[in-house]
């Protein structure tokens, strides 16, 4: 599968933003959906939970929708199955993040070119846990 072509150095700009909303944050410890924003809550990254199926995870409030969130975010960061990711881009795209980052084995062409065409920056097929510890 392929990957965006950020740069190294894009990508580090990318991770100096600390405000990230995590679509499909699971409360599961053994998934990447909670391990990757627990390591991130840990690495001085902003997690706000977007979780319609419970009402809080890592101690902190989960959201149903990320339309629910109030505050502003920096990055959507995705682990939603590839084929819900334009539904998940179409709403995110409301709450203008400076980037929407669909994780590992993610990839939306549509999604991807609509989050493009709505001036956010978009991340695919990459895992924020590695590409922080790979780049720090």
């Amino acid at each position: 599968m392929e990957r965006d072509s950020y740069t190294d150095d894009e990508i580090r700009d990318i991770l100096s933003l600390t405000r990230v909303a995590v679509i499909g944050m699971s409360k599961n410890e053994h998934k990447a959906a909670y391990y990757v924003p627990k390591y991130l809550s840990e690495h001085g990254f902003t997690i706000i939970p977007v979780n319609p199926t419970t009402d809080e995870i890592l101690g902190k409030k989960c959201f149903s929708t990320i339309s629910e969130v109030v505050d502003d975010v920096d990055i959507i960061d995705v682990f939603r199955p590839s084929d819900q990711v334009l539904l998940v881009v179409k709403e995110s795209i409301k709450k203008k993040p400076k980037v929407i980052w669909l994780q590992e084995g993610i990839h939306n062409v549509e999604a991807e070119n609509l989050a493009r065409d709505n001036g956010i920056k978009i991340v695919f097929n990459r895992c924020m846990l590695a590409e922080h510890q790979r780049l720090s």
